[in-house]
């Protein structure tokens, strides 16, 4: 009865992110289109996104204190916060600009592009090799858009543009993230995250809002609902935690597959929420070819995943059987007594026993703060 409840409680989990996910998508899209709430300021929407975050980051950290601040360093905000942040900032300011130009179900279908980019900052930082079984996935992952963007009916050159450089740009992120932050062995929960991203995030968007947006805003009629923005910003702030609980009660693989899922249920909806949002049968054709590389793609991942953990669990098994035999040697040759009264057997299980618990707690507390920077941009 309890591992169905534990069950239940985890489809209920990736419920929840799949509902937020796409309902965050679908109210930046409504808020910011010409023809809905026509708010066609797409960094002022992500800056209000990261003032609210970093403000209950803040609020959660130095005032309940929900969790401790780590131990952060100048140079590590320096050479870590200050280029993810600026990276991440990038990712949300042309993933939201293109709300504007092209439809929420193409702009998912461009999302396919995510590993391509992700592989290739991987094999330009130095943390991944170009191979020819990862790179034939990474082709048809390409043609499959290129169908696909092919048979889209409201195409548009610039909102293409900014989808395509903002999945560059959170690639690196994500790259960086990884190359960074776990040389400094710095691990971030959602809270710690954004209450020292938000805040750097916010302070690289105020360039571009000035030079881009404020003169328009000026000059504009702009309609200001409290109620809108706050629950929009609530929205993406429960997004956050939603991820971060999915990755820690399954993994990071299960919310990829939970991802695809996602997105063929946004791409669903959209057309519902959107009628303007017009589907061709070359669209879901492209799709599904550059889904099928996704799904080669992290297939590919979680064996290597599995086979990089081999070594150490036969290394284990090595070290358990020469434990068994030496135990039976002692048993031969050692008297009962003289075991009994050193202890030296059970002392030397146990000594091993503890060094095979923290394995698993730390791999899977780094995947956490690897993972979880993406929680925006999801």
């Amino acid at each position: 009865m309890m591992i169905n409840k534990q069950l239940l409680l985890t489809y209920l989990y990736l419920l929840i992110y799949i509902l937020l996910s796409s309902g965050v998508i679908l109210y930046n899209k409504w808020v910011l289109s010409p023809k809905y709430f026509n708010f066609p300021f797409p960094i002022t929407l992500t800056m209000i996104h990261m003032g609210f975050s970093g403000l209950v980051a803040f609020f959660l950290i130095r005032v309940l204190k929900v969790v401790s601040p780590v131990k952060m360093t100048f140079e590590i905000y320096a050479t870590c916060v200050i280029p993810i942040s600026a990276f991440f900032a990038a990712s949300l300011w042309f993933g939201n600009t293109a709300y504007l130009f092209i439809s929420v179900a193409f702009i998912q279908m461009l999302k396919a592009l995510m590993p391509v980019a992700t592989f290739f900052m991987a094999v330009i930082c130095g943390t991944d090799k170009l191979r020819c079984d990862v790179l034939v996935n990474m082709v048809l992952v390409s043609i499959g858009v290129v169908i696909s963007s092919y048979g889209e009916i409201h195409f548009n050159v610039v909102g293409t543009v900014y989808q395509v450089t903002g999945i560059f740009a959170e690639a690196l992120r994500l790259v960086l993230t990884q190359v960074l932050l776990q040389k400094k062995g710095l691990t971030l929960n959602p809270i710690t995250s954004l209450y020292y991203i938000a805040p750097c995030s916010f302070v690289f968007l105020f360039v571009p809002w000035y030079l881009l947006e404020k003169p328009g805003m000026e000059v504009s009629q702009i309609q200001f609902n409290f109620w809108i923005f706050f629950s929009n910003a609530l929205c993406a702030l429960a997004l956050n935690f939603s991820i971060f609980l999915v990755i820690g009660r399954t993994g990071a693989v299960t919310i990829r597959v939970a991802g695809v899922l996602k997105d063929w249920i946004l791409i669903a909806l959209s057309t519902i929420v959107f009628p303007e949002s017009m589907i061709t049968k070359l669209n879901i054709i492209g799709y599904g070819i550059a889904l099928c590389g996704v799904v080669m793609y992290n297939y590919l991942k979680v064996k290597e995943s599995r086979a990089s953990q081999l070594p150490m669990a036969s290394i284990m098994d090595r070290t358990a059987k020469d434990l068994k035999m030496e135990k039976k040697s002692s048993d031969l040759y050692v008297p009962d007594d003289v075991v009994n009264s050193s202890g030296t057997r059970n002392g030397s299980q146990d000594s091993i026993t503890d060094e095979e618990a923290p394995l698993i707690p730390s791999n899977r507390i780094s995947h956490l703060g690897r993972s979880q920077l993406g929680s925006h941009s999801a």
